[in-house]
């Protein structure tokens, strides 16, 4: 039997935590950023966690 190989653009955007939770990065974080408020900016910087929906997906996706 064939290894399941992992979806390399999932493996580079999400990670898996110990308590079985993804976490991501926000997105419009880089590009026109000039017009954006320092609070904004500073805010985008920070991850999060996927949703809820999304989570059996992306599990599939990295092979957890």
């Amino acid at each position: 039997m064939p290894k399941i190989k992992t979806r390399k653009s999932a493996f580079k955007r999400f990670k898996p935590t110990g308590n079985g939770k993804i976490k991501r990065s926000k997105a419009f974080h880089d590009h026109l950023a000039t017009h954006k408020t320092r609070k904004t900016k500073r805010n985008l910087r920070k991850s999060t966690y996927i949703a809820d929906a999304d989570t059996k997906r992306v599990k599939k996706m990295l092979n957890i």
